[in-house]
């Protein structure tokens, strides 16, 4: 397969712990910015976990730490940009790992992905002025946190589809921006949306972006890899 810089490779690789995600989004980055692989798009879903981007303070996880480990939630540093949030089963998480040259015309463009996605869900979502993420209504439905390496993205943007929101009241989340959560079965009451969500999100982040989409297996991706670097195991 010949490495095409007009492709968006969209990677499905399942459900993986957010440290794993993030040692498979560097191993990319570091492909993409030598020119080993295209603009890639992981889509998965997370084990349960906080993550705490480079403006948490320590009143946004009011329960300590520990507690929300012995929850069974994990707790991870993160170096994007925001506060803390939470990932879990039934939400969708993209990691688009892509060059760009205007990061501000990027997270528009995540923006404008997602409201598309969630329209052809017959979900009417938009954006609020001063805020990075989407509302439906008054409730958030999506968030986004970013960073960009050496003209590079990492981390992205999540969804939520039919998960359970519970965890979001648990914690200052989402940048104490004090909208409460919703999902797509809660804005629709449809069951069983995450895998047509899933291809619906791929389609419009590759026409935002006018890129040609590619599925691209597990498998394929690592077999790219490693010609850059000792590639991270990704999920066959």
């Amino acid at each position: 397969m010949t490495e095409d810089p007009g492709e968006l490779w969209v990677v499905r690789p399942g459900r993986l712990p957010y440290r794993e995600a993030v040692a498979l989004q560097e191993e990319i980055r570091a492909a993409r910015q030598a020119g080993g692989v295209p603009d890639v798009l992981l889509l998965l879903e997370h084990d349960p976990v906080y993550t705490k981007g480079r403006r948490t303070e320590s009143s946004d996880l009011p329960m300590g730490e520990q507690w929300y480990m012995s929850q069974g939630i994990d707790v991870a540093d993160s170096d994007r940009g925001g506060r803390v949030t939470y990932h879990g089963p039934g939400q969708l998480v993209g990691y688009p790992i892509m060059r760009v040259r205007d990061v501000h015309g990027y997270v528009h463009g995540l923006e404008s992905a997602m409201i598309a996605a969630l329209a052809d869900e017959s979900v009417e979502a938009g954006t609020r002025e001063g805020l990075t993420g989407v509302w439906a209504g008054e409730r958030k439905i999506g968030a986004i946190g970013v960073h960009v390496s050496r003209g590079v993205t990492t981390h992205g943007f999540a969804v939520n589809v039919d998960g359970d929101l519970g965890p979001f009241e648990w914690v200052v989340a989402c940048g104490g921006d004090g909208a409460r959560p919703t999902s797509i079965y809660l804005e629709t009451r449809r069951t069983g949306a995450m895998p047509c969500f899933s291809r619906r999100v791929a389609w419009r982040m590759a026409d935002t972006f006018g890129l040609r989409q590619r599925l691209v297996s597990p498998g394929r991706l690592a077999a790219a890899l490693r010609g850059h670097r000792q590639p991270t195991a990704v999920p066959a």
